[in-house]
């Protein structure tokens, strides 16, 4: 997890610094942060559209310039060739229900998350198509 906390340091969102590392064998086979798509202004540079808008965290995921970390790493892999089936993703954050959606169907079978994230539905689908999922503890 600190890895993750590490790559979160990456991040241009204003209010939620994301990192996420896909694992595999005990090998990191991809990572990601929340930002802006390559080549694209970022909210450092432009501001928050969420802001603007008046949208709360955890709603209207679309509408925002973030890729967010989980998306990335997942990206990431499939840019370089890399599988991603039956991998563990450690994440500072819980997965949002976008996020959930698109790591079930990469084969994630794991997920092991340091905070929560107010969109509760990312976890309840990935319980029912049984992936793990566990809260960090640094205990």
């Amino acid at each position: 997890m600190q890895l993750a906390r590490f790559v979160s340091s990456r991040s241009t969102c204003l209010h939620r610094n994301v990192g996420a590392l896909l694992v595999r064998g005990k090998h990191i086979i991809s990572s990601g942060y929340n930002g802006a798509p390559r080549g694209l202004p970022h909210c450092l540079e432009l501001g928050c559209l969420k802001d603007q808008k008046g949208i709360p965290s955890g709603q209207g995921q679309e509408i925002c310039r973030a890729t967010h970390a989980e998306a990335n790493a997942i990206i990431q892999a499939a840019l370089h060739g890399v599988s991603t089936a039956g991998a563990t993703l450690y994440c500072t954050t819980a997965p949002c229900t976008v996020c959930a959606k698109m790591l079930i169907n990469a084969g994630v079978r794991r997920i092991v998350y340091a905070e929560g994230y107010p969109d509760l539905l990312g976890l309840e689908m990935l319980q029912q198509a049984d992936v793990k999922v566990e809260e960090y503890s640094s205990l």
